[in-house]
């Protein structure tokens, strides 16, 4: 559902890249395994085979130097290894953007966390109880449109269709509130479409231009930008992406039938081709294409206060709350960021996306100075699960100390 990933703590083509000699200086961090090159990539083959995954990109960078494993192909029928620098449709990990650049409209002043979505969107259910804060860290109740069957029916009918924030909007609205504003936590890619309309009010701009002015040409992300709703092309090089079924199987969390994955299972049904669905329905919420290379030094630089002025980067710090308050030690969400602890040393501030065709996660642990981002190119193996997160536990298994993840 464009989501967002939860770390689960409970023979193909292949590349390595030989890891950066550690300076003396450096000692590596008592919390990480040294990194065996041919473990990492061996355990990642055999996930990858596990999951049915087309291709995979595992991008570690930790003081130990920089690691790549990489899998398979970026299209089927073909032998294409897939590359760090390759793009991909990035889902939900657009909404760090997003939230970044309205962390950057408080800071300069043109709005504030707590003003009510209705001072910039209208028609918002409860829109004048529902503030900016909120919407950032899932929490104004507002109904997810990616759930909405229709959604997925008219993508499946016509993969080339665009569709604009009001749109998407107009379909949430049509449903209720699941619960008053700050009562709960719900993941609800409608909250990030509304921050995309309050940043191009707030910031007089198209949300694509103040990504790329205030994110991505800082930081020299070349190979990172926000497509228009008609442009459905992916910059070469870049992967396909594929998925088994229906739209509805990412957007509204649906698990495969028994047959479905059966037939997957047994190649008897060949995953279909998403790469070029028309992914403006996603927008500010999971629109964005960018490669690992590029994700990689966005998240640390988010992370470590590269983007945001030293007050804001405290607030973006402490902004995850726990999703459930019964596990107050459990997974938490912020300003457009997820947060959880991994072992006594090592926490992560990480997120996830999931579209049609792509599954990615992408995380960094300042403790340990590690950032990790994994990609597929395929959203759901045969048993439902989002491959780029289910791959996540085998490659935490190499670089952290006691943790032991269950693997595929």
């Amino acid at each position: 559902m464009i989501a967002g990933g939860t770390i689960p703590l409970g023979s193909t083509a292949s590349a390595l890249a030989e890891p950066t000699p550690v300076a003396t200086a450096t000692p590596v961090p008592s919390a990480l395994k040294p990194i065996d090159p041919a473990a990492l990539q061996a355990s990642v083959e055999r996930a990858a085979k596990k999951l049915t995954v087309p291709g995979a990109v595992v991008l570690l960078r930790t003081p130990q130097g920089t690691f790549h494993a990489t899998v398979g192909t970026t299209e089927l029928g073909t032998a294409k290894p897939p590359d760090a620098g390759d793009h991909f449709r990035i889902a939900s990990n657009t909404k760090t953007m997003t939230a970044a650049v309205i962390a950057l409209l408080a800071q300069d002043g043109k709005l504030r966390l707590s003003d009510p979505v209705s001072a910039y969107v209208s028609g918002v259910p409860n829109g004048g109880n529902i503030t900016i804060g909120q919407l950032l860290k899932m929490r104004s109740g507002l109904y997810n449109y990616t759930m909405a069957p229709e959604l997925s029916a008219a993508l499946d009918a016509d993969p080339g269709r665009a569709f604009t924030p009001r749109q998407m909007l107009d379909i949430a609205f049509r449903h209720p509130p699941n619960f008053a504003p700050g009562a709960s936590y719900e993941y609800s890619n409608t909250n990030y479409v509304l921050l995309g309309l309050v940043a191009e009010k707030a910031g007089g701009r198209p949300l694509g231009q103040q990504f790329q002015d205030r994110l991505f040409a800082p930081l020299g992300l070349k190979g990172t930008s926000l497509p228009g709703i008609h442009d459905r092309s992916l910059p070469a090089p870049f992967s396909h992406g594929y998925m088994y079924g229906g739209t509805s199987y990412a957007l509204a969390d649906d698990p495969y039938p028994a047959a479905i994955s059966e037939a997957a299972r047994t190649g008897k049904l060949k995953p279909t081709d998403y790469t070029h669905q028309n992914p403006s329905y996603a927008n500010a919420a999971g629109g964005a294409v960018s490669t690992a290379d590029d994700l990689a030094t966005w998240i640390k630089a988010l992370v470590t206060g590269k983007v945001l002025n030293a007050a804001s980067q405290q607030q973006w710090l402490a902004s995850p709350q726990a999703e459930d308050p019964a596990v107050p030690d459990g997974q938490k969400y912020g300003y457009g960021i997820a947060y959880q602890h991994l072992a006594p040393h090592a926490s992560i501030y990480y997120h996830g996306g999931e579209l049609p065709g792509f599954n990615s996660f992408m995380g960094h642990d300042p403790e340990n100075d590690v950032t990790l981002v994994i990609w597929t190119n395929l959203t759901l193996s045969p048993d439902s699960h989002t491959t780029a997160q289910a791959l996540l536990p085998t490659v935490l298994n190499q670089v952290y100390t006691g943790l032991n993840l269950p693997t595929p």
